[in-house]
């Protein structure tokens, strides 16, 4: 199947803010608790830092492992954007949404940069 230049670049964008959003989001938080044990430390200040290690072995280690890496989590979610995208067009609309969160957050993260100079 051919997409075009505006379709790629929606998948795109819409992949990236799926992935953010499944690794790092605290809105799925709860999606990743069971692969992951938290480790409490004391830093240099005596502050308390948190670590999310993947658990070991198994199902869970693995995705754990999984979700502990970026770019591990942005091919499995890109491919279900384009699944979705060529079997289910009727949610089409959910994508571009993705897509367009996307473009905000990196135009966010512009601001932010400019405005912490």
């Amino acid at each position: 199947m051919e997409i075009t230049l505006s379709e790629l670049m929606i998948l795109a964008l819409a992949s990236f803010r799926l992935t953010r959003l499944v690794v790092y989001d605290k809105i799925t938080e709860f999606l990743r608790s069971p692969f992951f044990d938290e480790i409490e430390e004391k830093n240099n200040d005596g502050e308390s830092e948190i670590y999310l290690i993947p658990k070991k072995g198994g199902i869970r280690g693995f995705l754990g492992d999984l979700l502990s890496c970026y770019w591990c989590t942005g091919i499995w979610s890109t491919l279900f954007l384009y699944i979705v995208f060529i079997y289910f067009p009727k949610v089409i609309p959910i994508i571009v949404i993705l897509a367009v969160a996307g473009i905000a957050a990196i135009i966010e993260t512009v601001v932010q940069k400019f405005i912490n100079e």
